[in-house]
């Protein structure tokens, strides 16, 4: 059942941790309370599953395998419900309190009480399919104008995705990190306002705000596990999720906080490279990976100041056995709940699998018998054309 995991090459790199508060400084326990609240009062919020995977556990040689599953976030399909949207409400709060010269409330914005003066302010992303949707659901709701720029591997069924929910959709022959530097260029040259999941010098805000938003899932998770996990594996992309994630568990469990463990494919490896490097690191991405979600070559620098201080491990997967992965879950092998997964959602099971079919890697990240992992399963199926030729045997699509 596993012979593509044993044969898999996994890279991995120890982080050289430092002491630090980034967990509480970048992301405060009011900034994560502040989107909790927000989030929670949303039409159709209800907390995501935690699926319990004890026949894969098993099988791999674990004590427990926890899957927090995103797939019905808000009827989007990913985590990145919580993060774009969110974000877009605190972007449109700031920007309506300075254009009325007195403080406006989040709720006032959700129920529509400054739509007119919403319908004012362009609000710009760049992205690989689920931000900009959840950016372009936000917008919808409150009459913002929404531009999002995707790259030219984007697949169609998540560019039309977020046409339907209103959204103006760009694509350019450039991958991810050029459609980002688009969408920078033209807000700026326009009066626009990014709203970014990545930071970079003198632009914060947005993406502090996307990572609290996240910060519903983590908490969520920590109300349903009965005991701290030992580990948790994250995807990278550009350290959004990752970072948020490692805080809100510090946050919660303090000193008995789980291992973190980050995971990108290796085609797409700027946390990778980061670490070992020691220094946010740019890398470049000559081949688009199976994970669309995680082509990313340049890391957030907000999410490497939590991630440098939180992650203890840093491993790189090949696409080989991202399929594989989605249909072990998709047709329950282990005995497991059905889970109907996308791609960068099993990074991390991924990365699990095929490290536990090797003693020295197992050895290395601290894995045994009595580890309980954490996964963030990050998407659903959000293009359906895809999940499909997964499911049939393509490993590349």
């Amino acid at each position: 059942m596993f012979d593509v995991f044993t044969k898999a090459r996994v890279q991995h790199v120890a982080a050289t941790r430092c002491d630090g508060d980034a967990a509480q400084r970048v992301l405060s326990p009011q900034d994560f309370a502040t989107a909790f609240d927000e989030i929670t009062a949303w039409d159709g919020y209800a907390p995501t599953p935690l699926v319990a995977l004890g026949g894969l556990a098993g099988q791999i040689g674990v004590a427990r395998i926890d899957y927090k599953h995103e797939g019905p976030r808000f009827g989007l399909g990913s985590f990145k419900a919580l993060g774009g949207s969110y974000a877009a409400l605190r972007v449109l709060q700031r920007e309506v309190s300075d254009r009325l010269g007195q403080p406006v409330q989040l709720e006032d914005i959700r129920n529509g009480l400054h739509r007119d003066a919403c319908a004012q302010i362009t609000l710009v992303s760049a992205t690989d399919g689920n931000h900009g949707r959840s950016l372009a659901w936000g917008c919808q709701r409150v009459g913002a104008p929404c531009r999002i720029y995707i790259h030219a591997e984007v697949s169609e069924g998540r560019a039309a995705a977020m046409r339907d929910l209103g959204a103006e959709v760009i694509r350019i022959d450039g991958d991810y990190d050029a459609s980002v530097r688009l969408a920078k260029d033209e807000a700026e040259a326009n009066g626009w306002f990014v709203v970014s999941d990545t930071s970079w010098p003198g632009y914060s805000d947005p993406p502090r705000d996307v990572m609290a938003g996240y910060g519903v899932m983590t908490r969520e998770a920590c109300e349903a596990l009965e005991q701290a996990p030992t580990h948790v594996f994250l995807q990278g992309g550009v350290g959004g999720l990752a970072a948020s994630v490692a805080a809100g568990l510090r946050q919660h469990y303090g000193d008995q906080s789980p291992r973190v463990v980050i995971v990108e494919p290796d085609l797409a490896a700027c946390l990778f490279e980061s670490a070992c490097r020691g220094a946010p690191t740019n890398v470049e991405i000559v081949e688009e990976t199976i994970m669309a979600g995680l082509s990313c070559g340049e890391p957030s620098e907000m999410a490497w100041d939590i991630l440098r201080e939180e992650a203890s491990d840093f491993l790189t997967i090949p696409d080989g056995i991202v399929a594989p992965t989605v249909r072990l879950l998709a047709k329950a092998v282990t005995g497991d709940p059905v889970v109907k997964a996308g791609e960068s959602a099993v990074a991390g099971l991924a990365a699990l699998i095929a490290a536990r079919q090797h003693d020295d890697l197992s050895a290395t990240l601290g894995l045994d018998a009595g580890s309980r992992v954490l996964l963030i399963g990050s998407e659903g199926v959000t293009d359906p054309d895809i999940f499909a030729a997964i499911m049939a045997g393509a490993n590349h699509v």
